[in-house]
């Protein structure tokens, strides 16, 4: 399976817990980074607390989505997630945007998952990396990525720079 997974933190030193997230993703078992956005700053949307710096990591993965968002929040809670109320600052922040198999892109509606993430297509943050990586990517039922971004125009976003990382995306382990 291919998945897109969006980062974000607005706590502590963001940018060092994305990087640390980045090296977990890829240390997970059957999971394998394949490409990063580099590092966005934006203004928090429908949040509290200082700038979040964000990014978006395409990998691949043998587990199903549900599994891999179960690791996922493990990784936030590791970086000391907590969720005092709705979309409080946080520490990390890990989403599982879009996933596609052999069959094409995957839909889930579940009680603790909805994929395609239902609204990645409003936020410039997710579009704005995720257009670095693959501007012609199509979120199912909503259009290519880069035809969204154009709607978010208003958000304030910057392009920051390349990701601080331990190890290279994909290394042996």
């Amino acid at each position: 399976m291919r998945a897109w997974i969006g980062l974000g933190a607005n706590l502590g030193d963001a940018a060092a817990s994305i990087g640390r997230a980045l090296d977990a993703i890829d240390s997970l078992a059957a999971t394998r980074i394949e490409r990063v956005s580099s590092l966005y700053r934006s203004e928090p949307v429908e949040a509290q607390g200082p700038d979040f710096f964000n990014a978006v990591a395409e990998v691949e993965t043998t587990l199903s989505p549900a599994a891999l968002l179960e690791r996922l929040l493990a990784i936030e809670a590791a970086e000391g997630r907590l969720r005092p109320w709705r979309n409080a600052p946080r520490t990390l922040d890990l989403d599982l945007l879009l996933a596609s198999d052999a069959t094409g892109p995957l839909r889930v509606d579940s009680p603790s998952l909805t994929l395609p993430h239902p609204r990645m297509h409003l936020r410039a943050f997710v579009l704005a990396p995720l257009a670095e990586l693959d501007a012609g990517l199509v979120v199912p039922g909503r259009g290519r990525v880069a035809d969204l971004l154009a709607g978010c125009a208003g958000q304030r976003i910057e392009r920051v720079g390349a990701l601080p990382r331990r190890a290279p995306a994909g290394a042996a382990r």
